[in-house]
């Protein structure tokens, strides 16, 4: 049984056709990318040669035209690591919402009612609803559809394992989408576009529309700052790798392959433990937003102005070399969501006995920047990006941290490097925004969504110190085991 299809459109004077093969790479990304990729090894994947034709669908357009509506690409954008010795043509998808109701209608087999643009950096969403019918009366009505850039659609294994991990974590209790398998009974397409010149591909896959609003968009409590914590480190828990034998391995590469996906889906719940044979893939030694290469930011620093904010930068990143990188081996590795910001935690509201508003998490966005990490990285990222909505800033890391470890609590080694990589994510996400506005200065508002606050936060913590922040990080985590958090309005040391 196909995991995945993949289709090639070639473009004539007034149609496309349409041709299938397999592969296997499902992928889910959130409402909101971060900034730009950097370049990563691997293989450009090519499609087999085993082909066989498939009807296409049809969507709205001009007069005359038939098909899918033509497609039109912009120039590539060219990823530089800075000092020019390593870059990547990467091209944002362009399609119409034409062209996605008609991706939607042919390849998933869904009736589209109404189809509208999502926000994303370097991906391209739809948000999908359906016109009910006899087949599909009982399911979701809502969608997202995903169709990935050129560049994140040539790993198909790094695809496929946090596909796998969207499921498993669902199948767990977490509210994670679920993905709509093609009618073909495969997880995603492959999109090849044949312009005559050249042809790109695109992966496209469609999963379930989680309900909610992004927690950016509400105000901020110390309890739902503390759930956050608890769903970072739960996430991380629930995928804990056994150790296992190299019989169970044997057993999840063979459910891959051999079995329906779903039936590999459940076996790997029932084992308790996430395993799966492309587990490596994780290993993304190069990837930007690994909080482990914030060495490599030193590449970018060209895009800095030389001030304040440069020199901050350039001092983080040789504290992390010095106080971090020598620790990397006392800390406890795991698997790093990695991206849990303002926007990938969405929550809906109900109301509590005194009639107020009370949060709780109802969606997790965005499994694009998972990778190998450590369990510090996780909550590091976490309490970073809750600092970027909040009037008081610095008080949110004691309530991230308690609930965080009240599933895992942090040794002393680990504890003594947070305020550090909490800096250390802030520089991350500051530097690539300012690097990716030389890139794509017609997205700066969007692109710069870290940077309003983003630089003053850090500027904040250096001036207060390490010490400083840390005793209010840790006093009020303490402060959680007598049962009377401290407030968020609490005024800083």
């Amino acid at each position: 049984m196909p995991l995945a299809q993949s289709t090639t459109l070639r473009e004539s004077a007034d149609h496309y056709h349409e041709v299938t093969e397999d592969s296997c790479q499902p992928r889910r990304e959130g409402a909101r990318r971060r900034a730009a990729r950097a370049a990563e090894p691997g293989e450009a994947w090519t499609p087999g040669a085993n082909c066989a034709c498939a009807r296409g669908g049809r969507a709205s357009g001009p007069p005359g035209s038939r098909g899918l509506a033509p497609i039109i690409f912009s120039p590539p954008d060219i990823m530089s690591s800075g000092d020019n010795q390593q870059s990547q043509a990467l091209t944002k998808p362009t399609f119409s919402e034409a062209q996605a109701c008609a991706l939607v209608e042919s390849v998933f087999g869904l009736k589209v009612s109404k189809i509208l643009p999502l926000p994303s950096y370097d991906d391209q969403n739809f948000h999908v609803y359906i016109s009910r019918t006899k087949d599909t009366s009982d399911g979701p009505s809502e969608y997202v559809l995903k169709i990935n850039n050129t560049e994140s659609s040539k790993a198909p294994d790094l695809i496929e394992v946090q596909s796998h991990i969207i499921v498993f974590l669902r199948a767990a209790g977490f509210p994670t989408a679920s993905i709509f398998r093609t009618k073909s009974d495969n997880v995603t397409s492959l999109m090849s576009v044949d312009s005559g010149s050249e042809t790109k591909s695109y992966l496209v896959r469609l999963l379930t529309y989680l309900p909610g609003r992004p927690i950016a968009e509400i105000p901020i409590s110390p309890q739902l700052l503390y759930e956050i914590g608890r769903l970072a480190a739960k996430l991380d828990k629930t995928l804990e790798l056994s150790k296992g034998d190299s019989a169970t391995s044997l057993l999840s590469e063979f459910c891959c392959v051999v079995h329906h996906l779903l039936l590999c889906y459940s076996l790997l719940v029932w084992q308790g433990k996430f395993q799966h044979p492309k587990l490596s893939s994780l290993h993304r030694e190069n990837f930007i937003w690994n909080l482990k290469n914030v060495p490599v930011l030193e590449k970018y620093l060209y895009v800095l102005d030389q001030n304040q904010n440069r020199e901050i930068v350039e001092q983080v990143i040789q504290l992390f070399k010095t106080e971090v990188m020598t620790k990397l081996t006392d800390f406890r590795e795991c698997i790093n969501h990695g991206d849990l910001n303002d926007h990938n935690i969405l929550v809906e509201s109900n109301k509590s006995a005194s009639g107020d508003a009370v949060y709780q998490v109802s969606g997790i966005l965005d499994f694009d920047d998972m990778s190998y990490g450590y369990y510090v990285f996780e909550v590091a990222i976490t309490i970073m990006y809750m600092m970027i909505e909040s009037k008081n800033p610095i008080q949110v890391g004691g309530h991230v941290l308690a609930g965080f470890e009240s599933i895992i609590p942090l040794t002393t080694v680990e504890r003594s490097t947070l305020f550090l990589l909490v800096c250390s994510r802030f520089c991350q996400s500051l530097v690539i925004a300012e690097y990716s506005c030389r890139l794509h200065p017609e997205n700066k508002e969007y692109i710069m969504i870290t940077a309003k606050t983003g630089w003053k936060h850090l500027q904040q913590m250096f001036e207060m110190g390490q010490k400083t922040v840390e005793d209010i990080w840790f006093e009020t985590a303490k402060s959680y085991e007598s049962g009377i958090p401290v407030s968020l309005d609490k005024s800083s040391h």
